[in-house]
Order: C-alpha cells, then structure tokens, then sequence
C-alpha cells in the first residue's frame, strides 16, 4: 500500500503545481494576450510573429475552456475517489503529453521561419520533455491501478 500512496503523490503533487500553472500562465493569457506577455508567460510577436502569436494563443484558449476544467476535475476526482476519475484525469493526461510535443515540434520547425526569434530554447528542452514522460507516466499508473469489474448485464 505504501507503494500506490507514494503513486498517488507522485500523480497529484505534479499535477497539482501544473494547474497552478497552466491558470497563470494560460488562463491569463487567454483572456488578455499581452499581459501575459508583460508578464513573462508568453512570447511577443517581436520574437515569434503574429503566427506565432496566434498559435500560442490558441493553446491558451484551449488549455483555459478543455484542459485546465479537466484537470481540475480529475485532480478533485481523484482526491474523493470517484469511480469516473480516472477517466476524466486521463483525458487531461493525454493532452498533457501531446501538448509538449506539438510545442517542440513547432519551435524546432520555426527556427528558420522569417521573424522568429525565440532565443534560448533551453527552458522548452528540459522543462516539456518533463511534463510529457510525467503524464505518460500518469497514464500508465491510471491504467494499471484500474479495477477490472464485471460486465453489466441488461436488466429484465
């Protein structure tokens, strides 16, 4: 038992400090782009372009109306044991792992894209590696921890 406690620690201290994150970082900017920019959140279009921008922002708007509520909910759902949590709380892993990656993949093929200036992408190289094996991770214990129930047989 010690074992699925440390699990369950391991699944809700991150998950936890990524929600107080993602509202910070994105749901602020969801709202008013360029303060998240002033405050640091987000790139201005002078490092990565209108496009850029509007990418970024999409995320932000996503992450504010689908991932953010998911996670939350799952998180919630997991601390009170409720049988759907697991269910909600892996819909929220899986974005957290496509997310990191569609991410990489954007900057690594911006690079040479005329006007965008990242600068130092180290931060994106340590930081969404991270997140994504953690909810790979979150979603092999989800899976594994599941208990097998009997089919539900229709009633008479």
């Amino acid at each position: 038992m010690a074992n699925r406690n440390g699990a369950v620690w391991l699944l809700h201290i991150p998950g936890w400090s990524l929600l107080a994150y993602l509202t910070y970082a994105q749901a602020i900017p969801a709202f008013d782009y360029e303060l998240g920019v002033r405050m640091g959140t987000q790139e201005s279009a002078a490092q990565i372009t209108d496009v850029g921008v509007a990418f970024f922002f999409g995320f932000a708007l996503g992450d504010l109306l689908v991932y953010i509520p998911l996670l939350a909910i799952g998180l919630i759902g997991l601390l009170k044991k409720r049988p759907w949590a697991r269910v909600i709380t892996g819909a929220a892993l899986g974005i957290t792992v496509y997310w990191p990656i569609v991410s990489l993949a954007a900057v690594t093929r911006a690079r040479e894209a005329t006007g965008w200036n990242l600068g130092d992408e180290t931060a994106y190289w340590v930081v969404l590696p991270l997140v994504a094996a953690w909810a790979i991770w979150g979603l092999w214990w989800i899976a594994r921890s599941a208990t097998v129930r009997a089919p539900m047989t229709p009633r008479s």
